[in-house]
């Protein structure tokens, strides 16, 4: 397998352990924003991208969903035109109308108004299904079973690091719009109650109440 090569503001590093984990460690030791950690050995795509928010984290969530349409629009340039690729509000990424895995973040700080000192993004997408038998899971799949098997790992990753750098560069160039719109139209429809504010998070409706759920509540521990 030949090693992925990432555009110039992007440094690849390969690890055998797990990227996201590897990933934080690095940010909290002051590794460079811009490094994306990946692992392409076993059954699925795994890697984590490293960011140094310049803005408070309400803002800086905006990661979450830049990376989530970057891998959308990476997969769906590579294949083919039947395969249907969407995203959750949550991070799942919905292939065929099943769950093929995802995206996780983790920042240094919760607190919404703060600047972190550094955000992570993970990625995990299943190549290969985790049983013979597809059918003992209807609700989940994997992108060889869903007419992606010429589809190498080197090629996904590297194309979601071209795509993901594009929309965050839009998105700091633009302001959150541009995404916000290609991120809605990409959301699996199951998915939305009554809308997205601008940043990103989901409105619900419980009677005559209308809650916010901002993005910052999808955090991990970190």
């Amino acid at each position: 397998m030949n090693a992925p090569s990432f555009p110039p503001l992007l440094q690849g590093q390969a690890t055998v352990d797990d990227p996201l984990e590897v990933a934080v460690a690095l940010a909290a030791a002051g590794c460079d924003s811009g490094t994306l950690v990946h692992n392409l050995a076993g059954r699925d795509l795994r890697a984590a991208l490293i960011f140094a928010p310049e803005v408070a984290l309400a803002d800086a969530m905006a990661m979450l969903p830049a990376c989530g349409v970057g891998f959308q629009n990476a997969l769906g340039a590579v294949a083919p035109p039947e395969v249907a690729v969407h995203l959750t509000w949550d991070g799942q990424i919905m292939v065929n109308g099943a769950a093929c895995g995802g995206l996780s973040v983790r920042a240094a700080s919760p607190a919404p108004s703060n600047i972190p000192d550094w955000l992570v993004v993970g990625l995990q997408v299943p190549l290969w299904p985790v049983s013979d038998d597809p059918g003992e899971t209807p609700d989940q799949t994997a992108l060889y079973i869903e007419g992606c098997a010429d589809v190498t790992p080197v090629q996904l990753l590297e194309g979601w690091a071209r795509h993901t750098l594009l929309w965050i560069s839009r998105w700091s160039d633009e302001g959150p719009a541009p995404l916000h719109a290609e991120w809605q139209g990409l959301l699996h429809k199951t998915d939305i109650d009554i809308g997205i504010d601008e940043r990103f998070g989901l409105l619900r409706k419980d009677g005559e109440t209308t809650t916010l759920v901002p993005l910052t509540t999808l955090l991990e521990p970190a």
